[in-house]
């Protein structure tokens, strides 16, 4: 009883010795990591973060146990990381800078995501009944197409290099996106919570361009090199044989039909519905009217 009371007092001396200005440091502490989040896991330097935080946990951890050998190569390798960092990701962080330099006041809004979050079953069902409807007639013209659909890696590097849309996908769009000659035809259309967030995108090429078939255009390639860097799906239609394509996780399989298509972005793309559990209320009102009637038949 000792123990409890005395943490009591001192979380209570500890909770009254807070004042307004404490309140509001925190509260800006935590939006700037909020706002420093979003912006970071819109680039490569997403993975970057994680990896140095599990190298800051691994050194608090050897030091804890004051393992000499590892603490001292870990502070070393810090002291030479920090440049490194800056070195080789000069490009994300630039373009990071960019975007706080661009912010306005809407921006700082904690809630304003920047793209549509209605991620529904339903939306998606309709999104992928679009890419497959226009996909096939697309293939019938052997109009050249390249969709990228996001899935848990966010493609913001590649969004911000072609023209930021947010509109509900549907065949006329596709089609006026993709026919031939206008500005944006030759680059990718990339698919966000079922919904067009950009066009006319570059992506990144293949890590391995020797391994790739010589006979594949600059499409295939652009969705082979797409999916090495992401996990996205990148739908293909081929400008010269109008056969569509998928390539996801660095493989391209050729030869989807419509139904085939859709099918497949379903099953990996709409997450599988699980049947209900009974909640606590409910069982308690079942196991109450499986009583009653039992009554009933008693009497």
């Amino acid at each position: 009883m000792e123990l409890m009371s005395d943490i009591f007092s001192r979380f209570i001396s500890t909770v009254s010795s807070i004042s307004y200005r404490d309140i509001i440091d925190m509260l800006l502490l935590a939006y700037f990591i909020y706002k420093g989040i979003k912006l970071v896991r819109e680039t490569k330097a997403q993975q970057l973060i994680v990896g140095i935080f599990v190298v800051v946990v691994i050194y608090v951890i050897a030091s804890e146990l004051r393992l000499k050998m590892m603490t001292f190569i870990l502070e070393n390798f810090f002291q030479v990381g920090i440049l490194a960092v800056v070195i080789v990701f000069q490009p994300e962080l630039r373009r990071i800078l960019e975007r706080v330099g661009r912010a306005n006041v809407k921006s700082l809004n904690v809630f304003n995501d920047g793209y549509s979050a209605d991620n529904t079953t339903q939306n998606w069902s309709n999104a992928i009944d679009v890419i497959g409807e226009t996909v096939s007639q697309l293939s019938e013209s052997a109009t050249g197409a390249l969709i990228v659909i996001e899935r848990k890696i966010r493609l913001g590097e590649q969004i911000d290099t072609g023209t930021v849309m947010d509109c509900i996908p549907s065949v006329a769009t596709f089609g006026t996106i993709f026919f031939p000659k206008t500005p944006l035809h030759d680059g990718a259309v990339i698919i966000r919570n079922a919904r067009i967030v950009a066009a006319g995108c570059f992506l990144p090429t293949p890590q391995k361009e020797e391994r790739i078939n010589k006979q594949l255009g600059s499409r295939h390639r652009a969705a082979i090199g797409m999916s090495e860097n992401s996990d996205a799906i990148i739908v293909v239609v081929s400008e010269e044989t109008g056969t569509i394509s998928i390539a996801e996780n660095g493989e391209l399989t050729r030869g989807y039909t419509k139904e085939r298509l859709i099918k497949y972005l379903r099953s990996q793309i709409i997450p599988e519905k699980k049947p209900a559990e009974a909640t606590l209320l409910s069982k308690i009102i079942g196991r109450k009217d499986q009583k009653d009637g039992g009554k009933s038949k008693k009497d």
